[in-house]
């Protein structure tokens, strides 16, 4: 494949190149065709890759700050990503200033504040309209036996869910922070699971205090073991979290993810009274 697109790697929820979550960004994506956007996520190996083109004619955005944006992963198209749409918004904010964008996705609108921060340029986007649903018992009996977790070692606080916020993810509390660190799955058969249930991570959530989780998201179904920080992940975890009532129906949580895979990022998940939307934050930096 050859193209002069300018291909950008930045990483997101992250000051640091070395941390949080990589991701591709290409900021005019208008001369390539889906193979070669597939083709540019695969090289990159990054768990996706943020694509922009012109917006739809009825998108409603500040003059110059409206795109359509598609994510892929190494292996597919997915119908959003959090982490890829933070870094896109903060490649835009360092090239036209911080600001509102408002990106046309797959799963739906997704408007982003991108505003000066100490640690940099930070981003804020607002979901889709959230909804969490039940996991079947046998659905969750074979994500376990994938993951090689008993039920035993499950927090019966955080019970099992599929939660949306853009994309679907299997929402699996353990109840020991050992428990969590501790990843070894077999890929195939938790992907061929995923795949059947249309998720895109299966959330590991081990919860700290009352408002600061501790989070891992393996990816198979796009091609990498483990997702380093998961904003969509986050946003429907937000939404999950408030739904049961293990939060307020207002509150701020800290998501740290990629402590294990020694990427650490923090994602900031703000819930707003009588707003179903979830807001998910972080700053995030270019990578050399």
């Amino acid at each position: 494949m050859t193209t002069t697109a300018e291909i950008m790697r930045y990483t997101a929820f992250s000051s640091d190149p070395d941390g949080g979550n990589p991701a591709g960004v290409v900021l005019d994506a208008a001369g390539l065709q889906d193979a070669d956007m597939l083709a540019i996520a695969a090289d990159l190996g990054f768990s996706e890759s943020a694509f922009l083109t012109a917006p739809p004619e009825d998108l409603e955005a500040p003059p110059g700050r409206g795109f359509t944006i598609r994510f892929f992963s190494p292996k597919a198209e997915v119908p959003f990503c959090g982490h890829a749409t933070v870094a896109t918004a903060v490649a835009l904010g360092e090239r036209t200033g911080p600001g509102e964008f408002v990106f046309a996705t797959r799963a739906g609108t997704v408007p982003v504040r991108v505003e000066q921060s100490p640690a940099g340029l930070r981003a804020t986007l607002t979901t889709v309209a959230p909804h969490t649903e039940a996991v079947g018992e046998a659905d969750l009996t074979e994500a376990l036996a994938a993951l090689d977790w008993q039920h035993a070692e499950l927090d019966d606080t955080v019970p099992p869910r599929i939660a949306f916020a853009g994309a679907r993810h299997l929402v699996l509390a353990a109840a020991t922070r050992d428990r969590l660190a501790d990843l070894s799955y077999d890929f195939e058969r938790l992907e061929a699971l995923m795949r059947r249930l249309d998720l895109t991570t299966v959330q590991l959530v081990w919860r700290e205090s009352e408002s600061v989780f501790h989070v891992r998201d393996p990816f198979p179904v796009g091609g990498v073991v483990e997702d380093p920080a998961t904003g969509a992940a986050a946003g429907a975890f937000g939404a999950y979290a408030r739904e049961i009532g293990l939060v307020p129906s207002a509150a701020v949580l800290t998501l740290h993810q990629g402590e294990d895979m020694g990427r650490p990022g923090e994602l900031t998940v703000e819930l707003r009274e009588g707003d179903p939307r979830v807001h998910v934050s972080g700053v995030a930096s270019r990578m050399a």
